[in-house]
């Protein structure tokens, strides 16, 4: 058996949370990634908030901490920007553009077409 059980972590966790006004977790995944990003940072060279008696390894460390109650989750919103009027303008006139680019190119290419087969139909006149 896996100690401390994910419940007791979310516990803990969720007893951190409290005290820093954070909303409670009830999920393992939220949990997990919180735990595999506390060891990216510990591998990275954040400080240890705990004592390392045994177990070096990161993963097991930020288990530590969050067993001990020394980390808590504090789950961000998402910040979506929307988009002003000017940018709306903008990629309207980037598509025109585009969009004329390709006609364009459309009108060159059957100009060219056209030119071609009026030449292969055409006879040789000798100019003497």
């Amino acid at each position: 058996m896996l100690h401390p059980s994910y419940m007791e972590l979310i516990d803990h966790v969720n007893h951190v949370n409290e005290q820093m006004g954070e909303p409670k977790i009830d999920s393992r995944y939220t949990l997990v990634m919180a735990v595999a990003k506390r060891a990216r940072d510990l591998v990275d060279g954040d400080e240890l908030m705990v004592s390392d008696d045994q177990d070096g390894r990161p993963l097991s460390l930020a288990v530590k901490e969050m067993d001990k109650e020394k980390l808590g989750i504090v789950i961000e919103e998402p910040v979506y920007e929307e988009e002003t009027e000017d940018e709306a303008s903008e990629e309207e006139a980037l598509t025109e553009a585009a969009d004329a680019e390709e006609d364009a190119d459309s009108a060159e290419d059957i100009e060219e077409d056209a030119f071609e087969d009026a030449s292969a139909d055409a006879e040789e006149i000798p100019l003497s």
